[in-house]
């Protein structure tokens, strides 16, 4: 059972003001390589797991952005820790219908 929830948004500073779609992209291939459940969002994606592996990830989207030319990162990120009963994206989502 996972432990926590995270959620990220990754704010790339762009060498010359492009685009930061490329970077968000990266980022989210990093997430997905990492084999976690996630949700992305408009605004942010949530991951579920353990919270240090999930914290790992957080650090591997952030090395990802420098590492394609990003000159520095903003990340900006909830996290939802629960070690007595888990955490879950379903159990919290189970409510509202899917678009």
């Amino acid at each position: 059972m996972a432990n926590a929830l995270v959620s990220i948004q990754i704010l790339p500073k762009t060498p010359n003001g492009e685009s930061v779609i490329p970077y968000v992209d990266r980022a989210i291939e990093v997430i997905a390589a990492s084999g976690v459940p996630y949700l992305v969002g408009p605004l942010e994606t949530t991951m579920e797991g353990e919270l240090a592996e999930l914290l790992d990830v957080v650090k591997r989207m952030n090395e990802a952005m420098i590492a394609i030319g990003a000159p520095s990162v903003l990340s900006q990120v909830k996290i939802s820790y629960n070690p007595t009963n888990g955490a879950s994206m379903d159990r919290l989502l189970a409510k509202y219908p899917r678009a």
